[in-house]
């Protein structure tokens, strides 16, 4: 997990709203394997580790306001070999949760969504020494997920007892209205770097060479809407810097970009042109 720690900036936890507490904890506890570390009347912090927080889930009353808005694509769960891949794929498939995958030469994944459409993935890294780059870009594709060898050890569903501890947040893939706007925001702003430019539709930008820490794409359409404030859908994510220093310096590049950043308790708040909320932090005041 060396791309999510020392040096590198990383997105950590992620916070949705939904509409429903009990039938959202219901499905990320026995579906998805994570377990509630805090919880009141209508919110929850979900964990792998009992310390950590990768998801939030908060209830709202407003339905989602758009099926194409601009927002989440998907978050996405990191977890630490294939193993695991292929028991969560037993589990869920045993549980008859429709599910997709894919094979994207950089890492193997599954997708699915949670009760209010909300986009997950659940993957697994390959050896980066397998990654493929070329001038600068890293080769990624979408190919079928070689299901047959993943799932070779016919590994027993019932062994599945949630996810391991040492799953993190691997990734968010962002809807996006504007693609060259959104990427300067990302970029000159946050301090990301272009990993991949897939075909005008889609940027992958991350830091320390990682495959990608943000993705962001136009794929519900230039223009997409931006949800209303407190709708079902993403609420933010938080974005883990290395130093205050490295903070500082994304904080200055926003202002000086013409973005808005607001100074918080312990983190920093902005949002991208798409409307996304984003709460910038360092290492050591997280969660």
């Amino acid at each position: 997990m060396a791309f999510h720690s020392k040096n590198a900036t990383y997105v950590e936890t992620v916070s949705l709203n939904i509409k429903d507490l009990n039938r959202s904890i219901d499905f990320y506890t026995k579906m998805i394997g994570l377990t509630v570390k805090r919880q009141d009347d209508t919110r929850a912090e979900l964990t792998a580790d009992g310390e950590n927080v990768l998801v939030i889930l908060n209830q709202v009353d407003k339905e989602r306001t758009h099926r194409r808005a601009s927002g989440l694509y998907h978050f996405a769960l990191l977890l630490p070999s294939r193993d695991d891949l292929a028991l969560v794929t037993m589990h869920l498939a045993a549980n008859r949760v429709p599910l997709g995958s894919a094979d994207h030469h950089v890492s193997e994944a599954l997708y699915l969504n949670d009760p209010d459409d909300n986009g997950i993935e659940i993957y697994v890294d390959r050896d980066p020494e397998q990654w493929i780059w070329n001038d600068g870009e890293v080769h990624m594709v979408t190919e079928a997920l070689n299901a047959e060898d993943l799932l070779k050890d016919r590994p027993d569903p019932s062994d599945f007892k949630g996810l391991p501890k040492d799953t993190i947040m691997g990734h968010i893939h962002l809807h996006v209205n504007d693609l060259q706007k959104n990427g300067e925001f990302y970029t000159e702003g946050l301090g990301m770097e272009i990993i991949l430019n897939f075909g005008g539709q889609a940027l992958f930008m991350a830091t320390e060479k990682y495959h990608h820490h943000i993705a962001a794409n136009v794929w519900n359409g230039l223009g997409a809407p931006t949800p209303e404030k407190g709708s079902v859908g993403l609420d933010y994510y938080t974005l883990i810097y290395p130093s205050d220093d490295a903070l500082n310096e994304a904080v200055s590049r926003l202002t000086a970009l013409g973005y808005t950043v607001e100074k918080h308790a312990g983190y920093v708040l902005t949002k991208d042109p798409s409307g996304s909320h984003i709460r910038m932090q360092t290492q050591n005041i997280h969660n």
